[in-house]
């Protein structure tokens, strides 16, 4: 009998790289993602709804006595727990994955409610289907800039903003984070992921903000993580409603490298958001999955950050693309970093979207210069972070020169 995937047949690898590293892909990192119980990758959604099930328990006995702030942080750890262990699940209709993934977004909701956040769960119209967004409101409910967030194939629209607050709000811009077609609740309603599809849902969601009286449409940009990567570039190739563009986590450019070099896990969970059980149609929608000729079409602000060393889009990929956007473009190279950049030494292990939000503030301002074209490598131990001198080699033999 053969497997769905040609890849199948690595799960006793991928099983064997769960237990000793208790991760699932990106192996080149130490911290592991999922409990030190688990031995393969089918006892994941369990072992984690534990995990999340305690810290949700705890949180609703904090709540009973009044203690909403704690219970807060609390309902918002056992949200991105609940994330991990639904999201290990990739099948239609698994009675389990549904539940892990209801409790996920009631622990988001219980989390706002707790936090007194103002946020919103708007259902957006696109092709007949509803797809469903989180609004994050700048404070003081005026018009303001706002950033699409498009979350990466292994994030929900819960994942980010924190409904605790974000550094978009901080700065004075509303935040909308959405399940796109293969995401979150897309997933459970069966709004399966095509080659281009995303963005043309993306699109619709912008259709949604310029009609808010608290969004500024001139004044829209767009924030992807991961696989938003290359939805986030794509859509700012086709909506000149983009005014600027910031990208981190890079899946830039040929999905070779994402579908048949790192973990089969990749492959088998975009072929679940796909809908699509055969390999050969599946390997035909990826060849069309690339970027390349949208960079031409990028007139706005861009931003792209990526590890020096990213698994899941090669440098010589990631500098290609960057040569093709037509815009005032920047990318920030995270010295010997892999495919996340957020939390890492080079940033003193802050989240990325705090320089993200500085950034698009920057951009949407007009403080990026025309014809601006600015490599940064963000070195792992020294230096200034992304505020680094521009364009040193990236390259030996002058990439170690002073």
């Amino acid at each position: 009998m053969k497997t769905e995937r040609r890849r199948d047949n690595q799960q006793w690898l991928l099983d064997y790289m769960v237990k000793t590293t208790g991760r699932v892909q990106n192996f080149a990192y130490d911290e592991r993602e999922v409990p030190v119980e688990v031995k393969s990758y089918r006892m994941i959604p369990r072992a984690m709804y534990k995990v999340a099930s305690h810290y949700e328990t705890i949180a609703k006995a904090a709540e009973a006595k009044g203690h909403l702030d704690t219970a807060a942080q609390l309902y918002v750890k056992a949200c991105g727990v609940y994330m991990g262990a639904q999201h290990a699940i990739y099948e239609d209709d698994n009675q389990e994955k549904i539940f892990l993934h209801r409790k996920h977004q009631e622990c988001f909701d219980k989390a706002a409610v707790c936090a007194g956040s103002k946020v919103e769960t708007v259902e957006i119209s696109w092709e007949g289907v509803q797809i469903q967004a989180r609004f994050h409101p700048a404070p003081g409910g005026k018009k303001a800039p706002t950033v699409l967030f498009l979350p990466g194939m292994d994030m929900t629209k819960e994942a980010f903003p924190s409904p605790l607050g974000s550094p978009f709000a901080k700065r004075g811009m509303n935040v909308l984070s959405i399940d796109g077609p293969g995401q979150g609740i897309s997933n459970i309603r069966k709004i399966r992921v095509s080659a281009d599809n995303y963005e043309l849902a993306a699109k619709a969601c912008i259709d949604y903000l310029v009609t808010r009286q608290d969004v500024d449409a001139d004044k829209i940009a767009v924030c992807g993580a991961s696989f938003g990567t290359h939805w986030g570039s794509r859509l700012a190739a086709i909506d000149d409603r983009v005014r600027a563009v910031a990208t981190a986590h890079a899946v830039y450019g040929s999905k070779r490298a994402i579908f048949e070099e790192a973990s089969p896990r990749f492959k088998q969970m975009f072929m679940y958001m796909a809908g699509i059980h055969d390999e050969d149609e599946f390997d035909q929608l990826a060849d069309h999955m690339s970027n390349e000729g949208y960079g031409a079409r990028i007139k706005c602000p861009s931003l792209m950050i990526t590890g020096e060393f990213d698994p899941l889009a090669h440098m010589e990929d990631n500098l290609a693309f960057f040569d093709e956007v037509a815009g005032p473009k920047e990318m920030w190279v995270f010295e010997n970093e892999f495919h996340r950049a957020s939390g890492r030494e080079g940033i003193a292990g802050l989240e990325i979207y705090h320089f993200e939000a500085d950034w698009i503030k920057d951009a949407l301002e007009g403080k990026m210069p025309a014809g601006s074209a600015i490599i940064r490598v963000v070195r792992q131990k020294e230096g200034e972070g992304p505020y680094e001198e521009p364009n040193r080699p990236i390259y030996m033999p002058g990439r170690f020169e002073d």
